[in-house]
This record gives structure tokens, C-alpha cells and sequence, in this order.
């Protein structure tokens, strides 16, 4: 080798930074060529356990319907021997030969009759394979090869990306990593949607997490996955699902977002109403497992089915929120609804209208939002799975005390419950001073209904009490707190001119702490440095402009 090529190998050598996470190393150029983020460590360790989770309960869903299969022909194999065939074994009850078809429809490939309940039986009765992967946006690759180095009893892992420099830094990542990495991750040069659209329930996993939003790549993703399989999906342009830009948030999700204190629950939920939508266009359908906001983003883990059947019920999964522009107070109006008879059920309209024109609290009138997600975002028995995998393997889990965190406080969350109210909101709005949160659970639960806190915000409660049990509550505190008489016209003041229909009784309740906050578990963590959230681009570089913009 002469002189001028060790010099250009020690050049590109120094180019190069080692990024370790997990089990996982990747080479980083300096340049900033192909984008990584440090902050979404959070994001890869919680995809991981879901992963882990995923692979354990498909395998327990296999077992389960090879056992129920393998009862149904036990017991057809003893009514046979107990004598219920017919008497001549080589004709059926109707006469004809065990050779003749019976109505069955003819395969004209093969001229041959097709027997459905065979091929039913037969299909899933083999070696559960290993889920496949696609992650349609890999960049560097450097979640694609966690995956494949971190998960025991996965498949493949495709790590798809539009980008040729992106391409070529994942494969030499792939390659960095050893023979593991190399014999399960692959790396293609394509357009993730156009990917997906050509290879239909390929898939048992797919993972979407795009820089910005992924509506764009929905569509091609629900197509893409195995029925039961799991599409896992990112969105980080919170200012447009808050309600910073509602009429770009109605173009790309197909609802309209409020801005209030609730508005990163609300922008779960009209997430996983825009997934249901496109999954509907194909007869299938979503079952969330588990849906996340951390940092800057929101994420959601759900399952997808096929059925024309299950796919009616969806209306009855979505609702719009009326909010109150002068108090706390908000309502859901959902879409549809069911009437039963005898063994039939009938879909119709919901009914309407939810609110008056004018809030029965304070007088003020409603900005209305939505339709969004009002059915349970997580799988209970899927988050506790989760927490306790989490639990047993912290060493492989470099977030292990942010993750473990959020699931806990999820773990704890009322899931029949939408959206959330502040304490501290309710309080503003009369002018009073705060109860602390126990008083208040106290005061909701003495009531007789169920009160939790959110993973969303540590101020915010899940209640089932309507609203106005809920101004009573406070109705009653002002009482033994009086606050400076306000203008008349006042939101709180209209609501306190109301005498309260609810005695509230603030006596400490059992219930009122959760179990981690009785065992003092950390639930909500500070940002581990600062300037925690989206960095750059690739191949963008900080200016002095953008320096002084974030010091």
C-alpha cells in the first residue's frame, strides 16, 4: 500500500465516531451524513421489550390454537368410534361415495375438488416460523441491528432506506457488528412505501419511525403486515397533532386537534384513528397493545386482524371531544352506536347532540375536536408482560429508568378512561388554591368513582366522574378556602355562584395513592441532559444563528 492510500485509510478512519447501544456499535460519520438520534434511545429499549413480548404471546397464541385444533379432532375421532358414523363406511349419509365431491368448489388449476376444512385445519399446524421485520426507515441501521443482536427467537430484519449514503453506512454498520448481525439483517435501497405495497402480509413487524410524520407511509404499512402481526409507529410532529396547526393536523390524520391540556393523549389518539382508517380500507382492523408519548414524540404498539365482520365495530371506537373555551369541562360524542334484538345487532348514529350550545358549568361556548381514538389505547396484560420483562433484564436495557418509568405509571392508568383533567387548570379557573392531589383523589373516590393518574403529564387525572360531580368537588373545597370575589362574567365565577348538588367528603382514602407511589417507585424522570428532544437532519450542521437560538 503506498503512502497517499494510508493516508486517505487514516483520514477516513479518523471520520469515523463508535456509537455504542445495547448490544449494538455503529460508525458515525462526523459530517452528520446519515441521521442519528441519541435522544431516541428510549424509543429503541421500549420497541425492544414489546418485541420480546410480542414473540412470547404469538408463540402462546400458536400453542393455543394447535391445542384447541388438536381437541376438535379428538373428539370428532370419538364420536366416529362411538358409532355415530353411518353404517356403510364407504358412502355418505347421502349416498354418495367417499370419492365424490359434495358441492365443493372446483379448483380449475388442479381439476381436483377443494376441501376447505381440511386446508383450514392444515394451515397453522406447522413449526411457528420466526416474525419477520421490516424497519422501513433505518438510516443507520442502528435499530435494525439491535433487533436482530438483542431478541432472541426473531427472524429477519429488513432495514429499508430511499437515502444511498444511509444504505451504505447500515451495511457497513451491518458488517461492523459480526456475523449475527450479517447473517440476519439485510439493507435495500427503496422507497419504504413502494417496498411495502409489493410485498402484501409479508411481515409479521413493521416499525415507522420517520422524521416528522407517517401518515404518508400508513397505507403501504397496514397492507404489508400478517394478520395478527404488529405495526409499531412514530410520530414526532407534535406541534401539528397538538394543535398548533389544525388544518394541516386534519390533511395528514384526518382530525382535528385541540389545543389543551390533554392535547398529547389527543394526539395518541388521533394517531391510532388515522391507522384504524387506512386498516379499514382493507377490511382489517387495530387492537392497540400499547401507546406511549415520551420526550417529543408519541408511538404506538398495535396488532392488526382481518375482518369484515370486526372492521363494523370501529364507529363505536371513535368520538369528537367538545372542550370548553371558559372551564375544564369536555365531552365525547361518539360516532355510532348499537341497538340489540334477539340475536341481532343493528349499527346506527350516535346520538346527538352531546352538549348544549352553551357549557352547562360556566355559560361558554365549545370548540369541538376530532374524531379521535375513545376506546382503551394499551393491553393491560400486554403492559404488565412488558414491565415485568423490562424488570428481569435491566442490564440489556440502556433506558431501563426511563422505560420502566412510563410503563409503570401505564400500568396504573384507568384504560376505559379518554383524555384527562389538570388539578392546577381547575384550580385557575376558580382562582382558589390547590388541594393536593390526594386530598382530591379522596374527594373522587368518596364520591364512588374511579380516579388515576395519566403517563402523559404528572398533573393530570383519569376520572369516570362526570363533570359536575367534579366542579362539586371543588365547589365544596372553595367553601373551606374562600377565594377574592371576581368579575361576574368570569368562567370560575359562574361556576361558583352554583350551590353544590355533592356534600365532597375529603377525608384521606386508601385508594388515593397508587401502589408506586405508595412504594415511592420513580414514575416521571427529569431529561438526562439538556437540550433533550429532535436534533438535526442528516448532513445539517448546528450554525453560531441556531446556537444562540437554544443557549
Amino acid at each position: 500500500m503506498g503512502d497517499d492510500e494510508e493516508t486517505k485509510t487514516g483520514e477516513e478512519e479518523n471520520d469515523y465516531i463508535v456509537i455504542k447501544e445495547g448490544e449494538a456499535e455503529i460508525l458515525m460519520h462526523t459530517k452528520n451524513e446519515v441521521f442519528y438520534n441519541k435522544t431516541q434511545v428510549n424509543n429503541r429499549d421500549m420497541s425492544i421489550a414489546v418485541l420480546r413480548t410480542f414473540i412470547s404471546k404469538r408463540k402462546e397464541e400458536h400453542e393455543a390454537l394447535l391445542s384447541k385444533r388438536k381437541k376438535k379432532v379428538l373428539k370428532v375421532s370419538e364420536d366416529n368410534d362411538s358409532g355415530l358414523r353411518a353404517p356403510n363406511e364407504s358412502t355418505t349419509p347421502n349416498g354418495k361415495s367417499n370419492g365424490e365431491c359434495e358441492e365443493m368448489p372446483l379448483d380449475e388449476s388442479k381439476g381436483t375438488c377443494e376441501e376447505p376444512e381440511k386446508t383450514r385445519e392444515h394451515k397453522g399446524q406447522g413449526e411457528l416460523k420466526p416474525p419477520r421485520v421490516l424497519e422501513a426507515l433505518s438510516a443507520s441501521g442502528l435499530r435494525a441491528i439491535r433487533y436482530a443482536r438483542e431478541i432472541e427467537g426473531i427472524g429477519q430484519v429488513v432495514a429499508l432506506d430511499n437515502d444511498k449514503a444511509s444504505v451504505e453506512a447500515c451495511r457497513r454498520n451491518i458488517k461492523f457488528n459480526g456475523s449475527v448481525a450479517s447473517e440476519k439483517v439485510e439493507s435495500n435501497l427503496a422507497d419504504a412505501r413502494v417496498y411495502m405495497l409489493t410485498h402484501p402480509k409479508e411481515f409479521d413487524v413493521i416499525d415507522l419511525d420517520p422524521y416528522g410524520s407517517p401518515s404518508v407511509f400508513l397505507d403501504s404499512a397496514v397492507q404489508s403486515i400478517a394478520d395478527g402481526g404488529m405495526l409499531m409507529c412514530t410520530a414526532t410532529d407534535m406541534a401539528v397533532l397538538c394543535g398548533g396547526n389544525g388544518e394541516v393536523c386534519y390533511s395528514k390524520y384526518g382530525s382535528y386537534p385541540l389545543r389543551v391540556k390533554y392535547c398529547h393523549e389527543m394526539a395518541l389518539r388521533i394517531l391510532l384513528a388515522c391507522v384504524e382508517s387506512h386498516a379499514n380500507r382493507y377490511k382489517r382492523y387495530i387492537v392497540p397493545m400499547l401507546s406511549v408519548q415520551m420526550d417529543f414524540y408519541v408511538r404506538v404498539f398495535v396488532r392488526i386482524y382481518t375482518s369484515a365482520s370486526s372492521m363494523k365495530n370501529t364507529p363505536l371506537k371513535l368520538s369528537y371531544v367538545y372542550q370548553c373555551i371558559g372551564c375544564d369541562s369536555f365531552h365525547l360524542q361518539p360516532l355510532a352506536r348499537t341497538v340489540s334484538k334477539d340475536t341481532r345487532v343493528r349499527y346506527l348514529p350516535g346520538f346527538g347532540p352531546a352538549v348544549p350550545q352553551e357549557c352547562s358549568d360556566c355559560g361558554k361556548k365549545y370548540n369541538m375536536g376530532g374524531p379521535i381514538w375513545s376506546a382503551p389505547i394499551h393491553d393491560q396484560d400486554w403492559v404488565t408482560s412488558i414491565l415485568a420483562d423490562v424488570k428481569s433484564m435491566k442490564e440489556r436495557y440502556p433506558a431501563f429508568n426511563r422505560i420502566s418509568a412510563v410503563l409503570t405509571t401505564i400500568s396504573e392508568e384507568l384504560p376505559d378512561v379518554p383524555l384527562f383533567l389538570s388539578l392546577h387548570n381547575l384550580c385557575g379557573t376558580l382562582k382558589c388554591t390547590s388541594p393536593s392531589a390526594v386530598v382530591f383523589r379522596s374527594a373522587v373516590i368518596n364520591a364512588g368513582y374511579r380516579i388515576s393518574g395519566t403517563h402523559v403529564n404528572p398533573l393530570g387525572l383519569k376520572s369516570d366522574a362526570p363533570m359536575d360531580v367534579i366542579w362539586d368537588i371543588m365547589r365544596c373545597w372553595v367553601k373551606n378556602h374562600p377565594v377574592k370575589a371576581q368579575p361576574p362574567e368570569q368562567a370560575g365565577s359562574v361556576i361558583l355562584a352554583k350551590e353544590p348538588q355533592l356534600q365532597a367528603n375529603f377525608a384521606r382514602s386508601v385508594a388515593s395513592l397508587s401502589k408506586a407511589q405508595a412504594k415511592k417507585v420513580a414514575r416521571f424522570l427529569p431529561n438526562p441532559e439538556r437540550h433533550w428532544g429532535p436534533k438535526l437532519r442528516a448532513a445539517r450542521t448546528i450554525t453560531s444563528i441556531a446556537i444562540r437560538a437554544v443557549s
